[in-house]
């Protein structure tokens, strides 16, 4: 599994219209667990909520992306202001590896965690000996 590039799209809450936001696109970090029967990616969003969170996944490349709502109030005066508001974007590879029906998210706490269960021909099998 690779990661790639920013996405250049952002999500939107459905039926919210497009704004036209000049901030930049974060990479979320991620940890990627590999286990016998599944990947686990699990990605800090911190600032966001479930609802603006999506994933999608399509010929072999994994999309996450989450929107964050706008921290500065009009006609407010900062002293400094480093504080940068950006969207999330995350693209990875993954290939025919995982069974795409059963992937499953879940959003708590500022993070997403994915199952991404392996493909049951590609999961290691036993293989019974038997013996006369």
């Amino acid at each position: 599994m690779s990661t790639a590039t920013c996405c250049t799209q952002t999500a939107r809450p459905q039926g919210e219209a497009e704004d036209q936001r000049s901030e930049c696109c974060f990479k979320p970090a991620v940890d990627i667990i590999e286990r016998s029967d599944e990947l686990v990616i699990v990605a800090d969003l911190p600032g966001t909520s479930g609802q603006n969170v999506s994933v999608e996944f399509e010929d072999g490349t994994l999309t996450l992306r989450a929107t964050i709502g706008q921290r500065q109030a009009e006609g407010t005066a900062y002293l400094r202001h480093e504080y940068r508001v950006g969207d999330y974007c995350r693209t990875f590879q993954v290939g025919d590896v995982v069974d795409a029906d059963r992937i499953t998210a879940e959003y708590a706490d500022g993070v997403l965690t994915l199952h991404l269960p392996k493909r049951e021909s590609l999961k290691p099998r036993r293989i019974e000996v038997r013996t006369e």
